[in-house]
């Protein structure tokens, strides 16, 4: 019982917040009663002031679980300027944005493999005139090569990666092929000796980025926030949870209030 009150309770409250966090609330309510796609359209943070071009009710539920419920800081840690922050599976920028708009002398770097969010992260960053964001059109997994999206969700936010041997020779799903790079050479890419916050939202991708991250990497990152995915990969958060504390991090869980098979992970080094 305690589990549906939290439950309704949350998407009660999610309803009043997105009303009030939005400054044009008639939109924002016309953007979920529709059941097909939109045409992208803008909308903006009461608050913040920012603005974004969203697709789907997905992404302005994404930006109000960054902005709003702040959900990275709520399950891991406060910003602070002048970190280093890498963001992988950036979606349309969310994230992106809330760091890059509170910690102004940080560089955020922020990774997105597929095209079209890629696109829409470009014209939130230009939206809004950020300047400490560096982002690259790519995926991060275990090592380099090629993934394939799997768009059966229907929600780019929910794509979920798999790796092909090859480059396909089929045209139907280049769209959703992307290179993909290894933790390490993200690293190697950014000419980056530390970083002070990795989040990771890549739908079940977090398993073979972080397991096979040598330690040597891992070395190098103070934190890392992250949802997990319990129903991707044979893996659970637990695989996580134990191979952090192998590696010196403390590690604290976040159930979702919702789906049981979600929830927030954040590892912190003893610094």
């Amino acid at each position: 019982m305690s589990n549906l009150i939290k439950k309704y309770s949350y998407y009660l409250w999610s309803i009043f917040e997105l009303l009030i966090g939005f400054k044009d609330p008639l939109l924002i309510i016309q953007i979920f009663l529709k059941s097909t796609p939109f045409a992208p359209r803008r909308v903006r943070l009461r608050k913040e002031g920012l603005d974004f071009v969203v697709r789907s009710a997905m992404d302005v539920w994404s930006v109000k679980e960054a902005f709003l419920d702040r959900f990275y800081e709520r399950f891991g840690v406060p910003l602070a300027d002048e970190w280093e922050i890498i963001d992988v599976g950036a979606g349309i920028g969310e994230y992106t944005l809330f760091a890059a708009q509170k910690c102004p002398a940080a560089q955020v770097f922020a990774f997105e493999p597929f095209h079209e969010s890629f696109k829409l992260l470009k014209t939130n960053l230009a939206l809004n005139q950020v300047n400490n964001v560096q982002a690259y059109e790519m995926a991060v997994w275990s090592k380099a090569g090629y993934l394939m999206l799997d768009s059966a969700p229907g929600e780019p936010s929910q794509f979920i990666s798999s790796e092909v041997d090859a480059h396909p020779q089929d045209d139907e799903n280049e769209n959703f092929l992307v290179p993909s790079i290894s933790l390490a050479d993200v690293f190697s890419l950014l000419d980056l000796e530390r970083c002070d916050l990795l989040k990771l939202d890549c739908e079940g991708a977090e398993y073979p980025i972080l397991l096979n991250a040598p330690p040597e990497v891992l070395d190098k990152i103070d934190r890392i926030i992250l949802e997990y995915h319990d129903n991707v990969t044979d893996d659970t958060h637990q695989s996580i949870v134990e191979f952090l504390s192998a590696q010196g991090y403390q590690v604290q869980i976040t159930p979702n209030y919702v789906h049981t098979y979600l929830g927030y992970l954040y590892a912190q080094r003893a610094l």
